[in-house]
């Protein structure tokens, strides 16, 4: 499976004012409105919510991805390794021979889901992808374009994250250990993955 990012959360979408008294940064500090501090905020934030995202398979903010799989992991109904899917876009096989097929919309359907979204056949089964050949689907996932719709608690898990960030900046190897108050704030939103694709199993 290869899952592409085509779309990044705006910068205005992130909480940098929340991170900020979060830090206890006032805005009567000069460090709180320098442009450079603003920008290394911005960047520990979207470093944070990258790896919240990562552990739990939770998009935070609304954006579109592209997912190429070698075949379906299963003809009566394809698991996505994100959530919650707002919209499939659309769905395209390639034979591997430079012939690229749409499928029609009406030929499938999404199953919403906030931990194993799936996109099923309004048939008997998804089509056939051939030996060399692969499947692409575009889809648009995420809880919303403003962070007052992110989960409070997936919230706090970013900004101290980031926080976190933010004081070991100069410690590689402590910025690389999730802290217990965030784990503990992620774990109800963690779930089964399931890798797409030939071969296919279920992992954590």
């Amino acid at each position: 499976m290869m899952l592409i990012e085509e779309t990044a959360p705006a910068a205005e979408a992130l909480p940098v004012a929340a991170l900020r008294d979060h830090l206890r940064l006032g805005t009567g500090f000069g460090i709180a409105d320098d442009p450079a501090e603003t920008a290394a905020l911005t960047g520990f934030l979207r470093a944070a919510i990258a790896t919240i995202e990562a552990r739990t398979g939770k998009v935070l903010l609304t954006r579109r991805f592209r997912m190429q799989l070698d075949d379906w992991r299963d003809r009566l109904g394809q698991p996505l390794p994100l959530a919650p899917v707002l919209m499939v876009e659309a769905i395209e096989i390639d034979d591997g021979m430079g012939q690229v097929t749409q499928l029609p919309a009406d030929s499938w359907r999404l199953i919403p889901d906030n931990q194993r979204p799936m996109v099923v056949p309004t048939g008997v089964i998804l089509p056939h992808v051939p030996r060399r050949g692969f499947v692409t689907l575009r889809f648009i996932a995420g809880f919303g374009e403003g962070w007052q719709q992110v989960p409070p608690d997936l919230g706090q898990a970013v900004l101290m994250l980031a926080a976190r960030y933010y004081e070991d900046r100069s410690d590689a190897d402590a910025r690389a250990v999730l802290p217990f108050g965030v784990s503990a704030l992620i774990e109800k939103w963690r779930a089964v993955r399931t890798l797409a694709g030939r071969g296919s199993r279920e992992v954590r």
